[in-house]
């Protein structure tokens, strides 16, 4: 068996370096992603036109546009005391929101301490205007300062019954996204590159036709299917350290956990990804039948693996999808390893997942895969 699986591993490592096209994708492909897709993937939402229509043209007004002007996220693109203007610049789509700050704003605020400005916010990109809601709410809830510097009777009432909220994050100090993005994308990257590798693998040999030498000799499918998925598990490691590197000094990203823990992680979870790589190339008669199926379940897997949403906000019927994702247990693992410094315990429930699943779609390729003359 083990002379037989190595001469196989050899052909497999002869054919890929051969092909410098694969060893492009492999080791080049994913440092040239991991460094831009961070990058391009912003949390953070600067320079959001804003049309701001002020009734009152007061000293309070003109420090509140003020303070929304000098914030870093907003940009005023129009400033002036009719609606209807601004409302048209969003339907041209030169401004994103519009702050209408009603007559007697600055009275009002001093004397009843309560006044309502209207925020309308173009919606079509959802993401966009929740951002920009929350931005300018923060910035108007700030400006509670203001009203005690004109009211100074206010200050006694805040020491008496106010609250003041201070938030500590945890394993993420300065809440910079780019902490928790960079471990996931690290995490899809390798399942991406590996799992299509893998699934393009058998189908290259049957539209070369040197899957009729291999089927007319005496290799038993298990030692067929390991000699194909071993190499590139040993490739996918390969890329994942380079990966990491990227991550720990191009993004400047600590190491809380084990790294022993981590390898061990990554190890069995891309056996569990070029299985099922495998599995796709075994019911597939081109690459182009491979690839289609491997990118339909791709998109599935990581969409659907809180790489860039949370699992626990989706809906209850997309909950249950993403507890059989083995990407959601990859790009769990991955950060709760790199960022959290979980431990073998804490990461009990996802080696279970991923062996399980390993063992049964590795079982199922060799036992689907059929030796024919």
């Amino acid at each position: 068996m083990f002379r037989t699986l190595s001469i196989l591993i050899k052909k497999e490592f002869l054919q890929i370096f051969r092909n410098k096209s694969i060893l492009a994708i492999i080791f080049v492909m994913p440092v040239i992603q991991l460094v831009i897709l961070p990058l391009a993937a912003n949390y953070e939402i600067k320079d959001i036109k804003i049309a701001v229509v002020d009734h009152d043209k007061s000293t309070q007004s003109r420090e509140l546009i003020r303070k929304i002007s000098a914030s870093g996220y907003f940009k005023i693109v129009e400033y002036g005391e009719n609606y209807n203007t601004a409302y048209q610049e969003i339907e041209k789509d030169k401004a994103d929101l519009i702050l209408e700050i009603p007559n007697n704003f600055e009275k009002d605020l001093v004397r009843e301490n309560n006044e309502k400005v209207l925020v309308a916010i173009n919606a079509i990109n959802g993401t966009k205007a929740g951002l920009s809601a929350s931005y300018l709410g923060q910035i108007l809830q700030n400006n509670q300062q203001v009203q005690l510097e004109m009211s100074p009777e206010l200050e006694s009432a805040k020491k008496i019954s106010g609250l003041e909220v201070v938030p500590t994050f945890w394993f993420n100090k300065n809440y910079n996204y780019r902490l928790s993005l960079v471990p996931g994308i690290l995490a899809f990257l390798v399942t991406l590159i590996s799992g299509y590798l893998a699934a393009l693998n058998i189908v290259q040999e049957k539209e070369i036709g040197t899957i009729e030498q291999i089927n007319v000799s005496p290799i038993k499918k298990r030692d067929f299917i390991l000699g194909k998925l071993i190499p590139f598990w040993i490739l996918a490691m390969v890329a994942f350290t380079i990966g990491l590197l990227v991550t720990i000094f191009v993004y400047k990203i600590q190491m809380q956990g084990s790294f022993l823990l981590l390898y061990g992680f990554i190890s069995v979870y891309l056996v569990t990804i070029l299985g099922m790589g495998l599995l796709a190339s075994v019911y597939s008669e081109t690459q182009q039948q491979a690839m289609f199926m491997v990118f339909f379940f791709m998109m599935i897997f990581i969409l659907m693996s809180g790489l860039f949403t949370p699992t626990e906000s989706m809906a209850d019927w997309a909950i249950y999808i993403a507890y059989v994702n083995p990407v959601t247990y990859g790009v769990d693992g991955v950060r709760l390893i790199m960022l959290k410094n979980s431990g073998f315990k804490d990461l009990l429930p996802h080696f279970a997942f991923i062996t399980g699943l390993g063992f049964v779609v590795i079982t199922w390729a060799v036992l689907r895969y059929r030796k024919t003359n």
